[in-house]
């Protein structure tokens, strides 16, 4: 058995989203290899007929917003369960390439033609997207919306792991992952005006990130002193986003999801069974809150 591969990739859900809207926007966090729990949550509505308007996403987050908005079930999935340890997706064959740990340039030119994506779905105007990157010159985070930019281009800058990986160039600006800047991508959320939204997280609801900037940052990014100072304040602020963000739910106002158990899966997990637990631990979660988050849709 090539446990290289996932090795229920045939139970994976497979299909093609409703073109019904749902009005609302999803929030999704970044985490790694975290974000199976994501694509679980996101087939499941999909699998269900719920296909919200708009979405932003934050690294890996931002990742998985894209199938979702293609009205692809199970698209990310079966990517990531597939193609985890071919490292020109994730390894050494990505650091030559894209000079980062992961191969943007081989899913967006050779994964895309093995598991089709519906560009023209993707690119539809009638849904949002949007994804975060840090823009390394004034620390703070920056939003890419769909059909403004090269999404793909920007996809790659939310992603784009700090430490292991070189910046991302736009406009002549150089970029890192959204989460070095914002972990949770709310505030465009409230820019926006949403009047519902729905923030998946990728840890459970009691976690909280131990506050400080690494040695390395300083060291690599001594050039970049307004990026420091904005990864030195970011786990505070995620912490005091996290607080928010519940105390948000418990009084109706957004919708929010988390893994309804310690996630055990790590940044760069390479365990297939772990990775495939964690999908279907976001599917049944979100298949377990289907009527809670009817009602409050209906609100």
């Amino acid at each position: 058995m090539n446990r290289k591969v996932y090795r229920h990739l045939d139970k994976l859900p497979v299909g093609r989203a409703s073109d019904v809207l749902t009005p609302g926007c999803l929030i999704l966090e970044g985490g790694g290899w975290k974000g199976l729990y994501t694509l679980g949550v996101l087939d499941c509505l999909m699998m269900n007929g719920i296909n919200f308007t708009s979405v932003a996403g934050c690294s890996a987050g931002a990742l998985s917003a894209i199938g979702y908005v293609s009205g692809q079930i199970g698209w990310g999935a079966r990517i990531d369960l597939t193609y985890r340890h071919d490292t020109n997706y994730c390894g050494i064959g990505a650091m030559k390439r894209d000079g980062g740990i992961t191969g943007f340039t081989y899913l967006f030119r050779k994964i895309i033609k093995d598991i089709p994506l519906d560009r023209k779905r993707l690119a539809d105007p009638s849904r949002r997207m949007a994804v975060s990157a840090a823009n390394m010159l004034t620390g703070k985070a920056e939003y890419f919306e769909k059909g403004k930019c090269d999404l793909f281009k920007a996809v790659q800058a939310s992603a784009t792991v700090p430490y292991v990986s070189r910046p991302v160039m736009i406009n002549g600006v150089p970029y890192l992952d959204g989460g070095c800047a914002e972990k949770i991508p709310f505030p465009w959320a409230e820019q926006s005006g949403e009047k519902k939204v729905i923030a998946v997280r990728t840890r459970e609801l009691s976690y909280r990130r131990k506050p400080g900037l690494s040695r390395l940052a300083k060291v690599m990014y001594h050039k970049y002193p307004k990026l420091l100072d904005s990864m030195e304040k970011v786990n505070d602020n995620f912490n005091e986003m996290a607080d928010m963000l519940e105390e948000k739910a418990s009084d109706g106002e957004i919708f929010l999801i988390a893994p309804s158990k310690p996630v055990e899966v790590t940044r760069f997990d390479g365990d297939m069974d772990k990775l495939g637990a964690l999908y279907w631990l976001g599917y049944r979660d979100m298949k377990s809150r289907l009527a809670e988050l009817r009602a409050y849709l209906r609100k």
